[in-house]
């Protein structure tokens, strides 16, 4: 996949170009940057992940993609998101290819639904299959995603796109309204 691939898995999913959001596993940043297009220079992003040096690097490629550039404010969190994190109330809350490490999803999704605003989004973005492997070893289904939403209490979960994977299948993105 590359950036346009990104943000086009996200893009459904932004109501406005601004409001505060938060990338929990955000990685090297592929879909963080895609957000920060999104948003427009009026967003503000959290990018939460425990893994510093890929924290570091996508801190370099966002100062390099907006180098001349209106960008959205963007806060670098090195922590691990499954512990309680002093967040603002969000907009919206993206995980995009980090939901699958977990086995235990509930207890995941319970704490970020705490960070969300009333009518937040919560945009996934995951493998479109059930059995994972050692790289990915808890994957969802959108259909297995779009159970687990409702009983976790989003108010609606739609399917917004799907991208070819020649890892497992292919990739969806989601949209879940809290």
């Amino acid at each position: 996949m590359d950036h346009q691939d990104h943000i086009a898995l996200l893009k459904d999913g932004l109501a406005t170009e601004d409001g505060i959001w938060a990338d929990f596993g955000a990685g090297t940043g592929a879909f963080t940057l895609a957000l920060a297009e999104l948003l427009g220079p009026s967003g503000q992003i959290y990018s939460i992940d425990k893994d510093r040096q890929a924290l570091d690097s996508q801190a370099r490629t966002f100062n390099k993609h907006f180098a001349d550039l209106p960008h959205p404010s963007i806060q670098y969190i090195n922590y691990d998101y499954t512990q309680k994190l002093d967040l603002p109330l969000l907009d919206g809350a993206l995980m995009a290819n980090s939901l699958h490490f977990h086995k235990q999803k509930v207890e995941v999704i319970q704490l970020l639904q705490d960070y969300l605003k009333p009518e937040g989004a919560f945009i996934l973005v995951e493998y479109n299959v059930d059995r994972g492997n050692h790289w990915v070893p808890y994957p969802l289904s959108f259909p297995t995603w779009e159970r687990l939403s409702q009983r976790l209490g989003f108010r609606s979960t739609i399917l917004l796109a799907r991208h070819p994977s020649s890892f497992l299948k292919e990739f969806y993105s989601a949209l879940s309204i809290y």
